[in-house]
């Protein structure tokens, strides 16, 4: 099993339910955010639209926090997700430095890195299969599961519609999809970068399988 995540750009209407969720699961600082909603105003008065984008921690399957860190408190789960192990945390900073996405940040209560688990400490153990923020989501924007199971809802939805990654060149290979809204393929242009890459699932699982591969075991290091 390996744990995806989508986000349907073409429902996020900029609640922030999302962001407030976040923070009462995981009890976030309230100077922090694991997750947040950024927003974007494109076109020419009077034609304007505001384009929302939920932003957060790409579990990337060849992620440079996790490689940066000096005492492993960042490490793969078998399920995928990168974790952190605050116990081990020695607040260096590391991490933080290194994450593409601003993802990570000290939490100042214990001098250590926190980010998004997708809610692995509190729901993923105890069974639960959806994130506290997509729980949460009215227009159900979100959509959390394996991306290894080609049955999943998460793989069917990749498999019709079309999608990119945020900072892809970066080559942090990210496991979180924003799919573009359908007969558009215009909008990641108009929203993100004009060198925004759009992928089929057919193209883009090969990549993630050969960043999977490179990093084997190398990353697997002993925690006791």
């Amino acid at each position: 099993m390996q744990l995806g995540f989508l986000v349907d750009l073409h429902l996020c209407m900029g609640c922030k339910g999302c962001e407030i969720a976040c923070k009462v699961e995981n009890e976030v600082p309230l100077s922090s955010w694991r997750l947040r909603v950024k927003y974007l105003d494109v076109g020419v008065f009077p034609t304007t639209t505001r384009n929302f984008t939920p932003l957060r921690c790409n579990h990337c399957e060849n992620a440079p926090c996790e490689r940066v860190c000096p005492v492993s408190a960042l490490h793969y789960l078998d399920n995928g997700i990168v974790n952190i192990d605050n116990e081990r945390c020695i607040g260096c900073a590391g991490s933080i430095m290194a994450c593409p996405y601003g993802a990570i940040y000290t939490d100042e209560r214990a001098n250590v890195a926190d980010k998004c688990t997708f809610c692995y400490d509190t729901r993923i153990v105890n069974g639960e299969t959806t994130t506290a923020c997509q729980a949460t989501c009215p227009t159900k924007v979100r959509l959390f599961g394996d991306i290894d199971d080609e049955e999943s809802d998460l793989i069917k939805l990749l498999k019709e519609r079309k999608f990119y990654v945020l900072k892809e060149g970066e080559g942090t290979i990210p496991k979180l999809f924003y799919l573009l809204p359908e007969h558009d393929d215009y909008f990641a242009m108009n929203s993100v970068s004009p060198d925004t890459n759009i992928y089929t699932w057919d193209e883009y699982k090969p990549i993630i399988g050969k960043a999977k591969a490179k990093r084997g075991n190398q990353w697997k290091v002993a925690r006791s």
